[in-house]
C-alpha cells in the first residue's frame, strides 16, 4: 500500500493542523487510486465537532462527509480518507481512531508538538487492525 501526496497539499494540511494546536484538527483527503497506489491531490478542512476534550478527540459531522463526497464527484476525484492531528502525542492510531475507522480510507496522522509538526504517518484498516502505509 503506497500513498503519494502533492507537496502543496501537504503544506496546506500541515499549516491547518499547526494553527489549530493545542486542539485536534481534521479534514479529508481526495485524489485518485490506480492499481493500489494512491495519489492525494486535494484536502478539505472541516471543523472538529467533538463536544468532549478537543485536545484529545475529533469528530467529523456526517454532513461534512456528504459534502466531501459531492465535491470529490464534482471534481472527478475520490474521497480517499482523512487527516487529523495528535497534539503532543505520537502519530500512531489511538483506540478512538480505531473505533471510528473505515476499511477503505487512508488515515494521515500528524504529531504536532508545541505547535510544530514533528511526525506524520499514514494507515489503513485491514481485518480490524491499522496497517501502516508506505508514504511519500
Amino acid at each position: 500500500m503506497t500513498t503519494f501526496i502533492e507537496t502543496g497539499v501537504l503544506e496546506v494540511i500541515q499549516s491547518h493542523l499547526e494553527s489549530a494546536y493545542p486542539y485536534e484538527a481534521c479534514g479529508f483527503i481526495l485524489g485518485h487510486e490506480h492499481n493500489g497506489i494512491r495519489k492525494i491531490t486535494k484536502s478539505i478542512q472541516v471543523e472538529n465537532k467533538s463536544s468532549e476534550n478537543q485536545r484529545r478527540r475529533f469528530i467529523i459531522d456526517p454532513l461534512d462527509y456528504m459534502k466531501a463526497e459531492k465535491q470529490a464527484l464534482k471534481e472527478g476525484l475520490s474521497l480517499l480518507g482523512l487527516y487529523h492531528s495528535h497534539p503532543d502525542h505520537p502519530a500512531i492510531p489511538s483506540i478512538h481512531d480505531l473505533e471510528f475507522a473505515q476499511p477503505y480510507f487512508s488515515y494521515l496522522i500528524h504529531s504536532i508538538n508545541s505547535g510544530k509538526q514533528t511526525d506524520m504517518r499514514s494507515y489503513r484498516l485491514q481485518n480490524g487492525k491499522f496497517i501502516e502505509e508506505t508514504f511519500s
